[in-house]
């Protein structure tokens, strides 16, 4: 089955009227240690690369650790002595590397001529509202989960802590104060507006998006180099294989996973479960040597972003058991483009990316997790042709509504509506955004 992505992305692309448009000078904020392979930086990775792609130009500024890419820009801050590897997550030390970030940023817009801040996270959103205030730069945040929610859901804070309502009135003011902020799934816009009180023309919704034309079925890989990966893993030889790809942690549903992999291993010896992600490969090694199924799980710690479409091709079933109910979640979409079926917590991210075509287990339910796996792993012939078809449907809604191209052109115009330089977009153009339980904005 051959890719149709860049067929489908030309046709909707010339349904768009022509515009002569400048170039921009970007300046985008990533308060990461960028690039390392998960969730929020292939979305920086992505996004930089398609601007580029349409004849902008970036500067990413980030955090002293992280890897170069080739081809992209990147400014880095001054390190700290005491604190050398990446940081993933909430963390005090973050601090001082949002402080050097913002000294960093200062000088790059002192000596460089930028167009607009591009800013991610909400520590980039507040350097970049404070800097495009003193610049007089139109500002746009990206928005990639709420603030206290990833520090509740890393167990950096508590609800009942003092500090939770000072640091929620912070995100909300973030929220409310940037001049667009675009959203990685419709539910993170409903967020905004219902919960932080944004205005609905202000939050706009971005969904992550995938390269098709990378991450492909298993079919259009050489197969006699799938087999030696899967010997280079050791993985043994006729194990059916649930895949994951991306940080290993708790909110997402990593210790869940496992033992929904000890309740499918008791049943099936021949199931397997190919782990690729960090941090925490200890931890979780030590998690699985305890359920009694170390020799059904291989870690492969970091896998290179540019190695992860071969890797996802291996599996016969993905797991997306993320728990977090604000973030995002772009591995479904990786899985989706590799025609893979995938089973999922019931959460609205999962919903809006797998539809109906998603196998879905109880929030925070291991037993159901297994349930949802161990059919995908072993099914009868019936059901067979059944996620054949689902992975194949999959993978058509990947290349039709989450395509790199198309997303760039959408932020393009947000940069220009921002310069003045074109139109607010009409009330027909703008995102629906529907209240729960309610009718459309």
């Amino acid at each position: 089955m051959r890719s149709t992505k860049s067929k489908g992305a030309s046709r909707a692309l010339s349904r768009q009227p022509a515009v002569t448009q400048r170039a921009y000078r970007i300046l985008m904020i990533a308060p990461t240690s960028f690039f390392a392979d998960y969730g929020c930086h292939v979305r920086i990775l992505e996004e930089a690369r398609i601007l580029q792609k349409l004849g902008h130009s970036v500067t990413i500024v980030t955090y002293h650790n992280g890897d170069s890419v080739p081809g992209l820009d990147i400014r880095r801050t001054l390190p700290i002595p005491w604190r050398r590897h990446y940081e993933v997550g909430s963390s005090r030390h973050k601090l001082i590397f949002d402080a050097l970030l913002m000294a960093k940023a200062s000088a790059l817009l002192a000596r460089g001529r930028f167009d607009v801040i591009h800013a991610h996270l909400h520590e980039g959103a507040l350097l970049g509202l404070i800097l495009g205030k003193l610049t007089r730069k139109p500002f746009v945040f990206d928005f990639q989960g709420s603030l206290t929610g990833e520090m509740l859901d890393h167990h950096f804070l508590r609800q009942h802590s003092p500090y939770f309502r000072p640091l929620l009135a912070l995100e909300g003011w973030l929220d409310r104060h940037s001049s667009a902020v675009l959203t990685s799934s419709s539910h993170a816009q409903r967020l905004l507006v219902e919960g932080f009180g944004c205005r609905p023309e202000q939050v706009l919704s971005l969904p992550d998006c995938v390269n098709a034309d990378t991450f492909r079925p298993a079919s259009e890989f050489d197969q006699g180099a799938l087999t030696a990966l899967r010997a280079e893993l050791g993985i043994p030889e006729g194990r059916r294989l649930v895949v994951y790809l991306g940080l290993l942690a708790e909110y997402q549903g990593i210790g869940l996973l496992l033992e929904a992999m000890a309740h499918i291993v008791r049943r099936h010896q021949e199931a397997h479960l190919l782990l690729m992600g960090f941090p925490n490969v200890e931890y979780y090694q030590g998690r699985a040597a305890e359920l009694g199924i170390a020799e059904h799980v291989t870690f492969t710690g970091r896998v290179p972003y540019e190695h992860a479409p071969a890797y996802l091709a291996l599996g016969d079933v993905a797991a997306a058991p993320k728990l977090s109910l604000t973030e995002g979640s772009g591995k479904i979409l990786n899985y989706m483009a590799t025609g893979l079926p995938t089973v999922a917590f019931d959460t609205p991210v999962a919903r809006e990316y797998l539809a109906t075509d998603g196998f879905y287990a109880e929030l925070g339910d291991a037993k159901g997790l297994a349930e949802q796996l161990q059919a995908g792993l072993f099914p009868d012939e019936r059901m067979r042709i059944v996620y054949r078809e689902t992975g194949w449907r999959l993978r058509q809604r990947s290349i039709q509504r989450y395509d790199w191209e198309t997303a760039g052109r959408f932020i393009v115009d947000v940069y220009r509506r921002l310069l003045g330089e074109a139109p607010e977009m009409a009330a027909a153009q703008r995102p629906t955004v529907t209240p729960m339980g309610g009718e459309p904005l």
